[in-house]
Order: structure tokens, then sequence, then C-alpha cells
């Protein structure tokens, strides 16, 4: 029987992350670890530099032709990530 005041091992993971105010920086984190599957193996092996900050994804890649069609790509891209995070964590992508 579950008291009142009872939590499962999750709910009580997400209260701490909100607590101390590190949800953000653990779904950008996950974002990051899982750029191949959100990209492709060929797009992540060409990606020289990714991290997020403030809400804006920064990217480095390394040959011209993908960095174009992923500019064209952008909104899907924002959309898959957001998705993928259940919460807006990109609202725009800069290429360096």
């Amino acid at each position: 029987m579950r008291r009142t005041n009872d939590k499962s091992l999750k709910e009580a993971i997400e209260q701490m992350m909100q607590v101390y105010k590190i949800k953000r920086k653990f779904d950008e984190t996950g974002i990051i670890a899982q750029w191949p599957e959100l990209v492709g193996k060929s797009v992540a092996n060409r990606t020289k530099e990714l991290f997020i900050h403030d809400k804006k994804l920064f990217l480095r890649i390394e040959s011209s032709v993908i960095k174009n069609e992923l500019m064209q790509m952008r909104m899907q891209i924002m959309e898959k990530i957001n998705n993928e995070a259940k919460s807006i964590l990109v609202e725009e992508i800069i290429f360096l």
C-alpha cells in the first residue's frame, strides 16, 4: 500500500531536477547524445561542433553541401529536437 507522501523514483528524480534547475541542461545533453539518430550518421560524422546555449543550437559542419541542406531543413530539425525533448529546447539554429 502506498502512502500519500510516497513517490516513485521517476517522480522524485524529476522533482529534484526541477528544484536544482538542471532539467533543461539534462535535456540538452540528451539531444546532443542523440544527434546521430536525429539527423543520420553521415551528417553526424561531419558535425565538428554541436552545443545548445540560450535556446540556440550551434553547429559547425565541415561539408558545405550538408551545411546548405541543413540550413534548408532548419524547421524540421528544430521540430524533431523539440518533439524528442517534449519541450522547447531549440528556437534557432546557428551555423558556425
